[in-house]
């Protein structure tokens, strides 16, 4: 039952926490959950160009604060959700230095960046004592990722790539894990982060843009065409919104597996079996476009469940919007509820509270 065989190994599992195996009965596959899909390959997380593509434990620093939580590897995971990042705080946009102050605090407080696909894979492969955290930007604007033209492209460092990769630099066991819910065909320069010289972007840079993405290690996610409210349109206007979305990203990234699928304002379409699986025919070509998402993400509702909760549904992942003072304020509230998944450091097994 228990993955530590070694006697001594297993009295001091018992004086701290709960240990099983990662492999048995800790929780079911995902795809014994209801709703979910089939299990997923160990190799569909995006592998790190800039990263080994599984980083060892002993590359993250960890502090005496860390090595005192009590491992709780059935604890919640906050994903928090942004969208511009500007000169200002709004319902979807955070101040820059507010953006900045966020990573400083969620770092400091011992949580460390994965992406959705890791979670899918319960492969969360951190030190004893730190916690997840996933990073959600929806939308695709140019405050997210805008490049500098001067002779030479720069990131712009006033983006939130400019900012998050800034960050890094002082934080080497930061990686780049985060989640870009992608607009392909969207107005107002929410096409691949930026086109048509709005805010200074140019359409030849939307490809690059994504490739970048996914060559630096972060994850892909369909966010449908132009963010159409889904639950407004026929069954065959859905499907074609998330399958078009879905092939704008190929186009980018050929052969590039998408995994996760972001409802435009948390809106499903009337038939909700639509946004895991559906099809659409290009009238030009006849080509047959289908997708499968594993993950769908909600707009809200607050940190969403371990992989290794029986209870927990890919096909319907809660998240935390960046509007006051959260993602913060959760942290303190899984903190003060003692509901925080705290790993472990043993990929092996999965630890929970012992029971009293």
């Amino acid at each position: 039952m228990f993955a530590r065989t070694a006697t001594a190994l297993l009295f001091a599992c018992f004086s701290i926490y709960a240990c099983t195996s990662k492999s048995d009965g800790a929780s079911q596959p995902a795809s014994a959950v209801p709703g979910a899909t089939d299990g997923a390959s160990s190799t569909d997380t995006p592998a790190t160009a800039s990263d080994s593509t599984t980083r060892a434990s002993g590359s993250f620093r960890t502090t005496a604060a860390d090595a005192a939580r009590t491992p709780n590897e059935l604890g919640q995971i906050p994903i928090a959700e942004y969208h511009l990042i500007t000169d200002q705080d709004a319902l979807y946009s955070r101040e820059r230095g507010h953006f900045r102050r966020d990573l400083e605090e969620i770092y400091a407080r011992g949580y460390r960046p994965v992406t959705i696909s890791q979670i899918l894979d319960r492969k969360i492969d951190l030190p004893r004592g730190l916690s997840p955290i996933v990073f959600v930007f929806d939308d695709a604007s140019p405050s997210q990722f805008s490049y500098i033209g001067n002779g030479k492209l720069e990131i712009d460092p006033r983006s939130g790539l400019g900012i998050w990769l800034d960050f890094r630099k002082s934080h080497p066991d930061w990686p780049n894990r985060a989640v870009f819910c992608l607009l392909s065909g969207a107005e107002a320069g929410r096409s691949f982060f930026g086109n048509k010289g709005i805010e200074g972007q140019k359409t030849e840079w939307r490809f690059p843009k994504v490739r970048y993405l996914h060559d630096q290690g972060f994850e892909l996610c369909n966010h449908t065409l132009w963010h159409a409210r889904l639950d407004r349109y026929s069954d065959a206007m859905v499907q074609e919104q998330i399958a078009r979305g879905q092939m704008a990203i190929d186009s980018a990234v050929p052969g590039y597996k998408v995994r996760t699928f972001a409802l435009p304002l948390g809106m499903w379409p009337r038939n909700r079996a639509l946004a895991k699986q559906g099809s659409w025919t290009d009238p030009k070509t006849g080509t047959v476009v289908r997708y499968n998402n594993e993950a769908i993400l909600e707009v809200a509702g607050g940190p969403t469940r371990s992989p290794y909760d029986p209870q927990f549904n890919p096909l319907s992942i809660n998240r935390v919007q960046a509007v006051g003072n959260d993602p913060v304020r959760t942290l303190d509230q899984l903190d003060k509820t003692g509901n925080r998944y705290v790993s472990d450091g043993d990929p092996a097994t999965v630890a929970k509270p012992a029971t009293r």
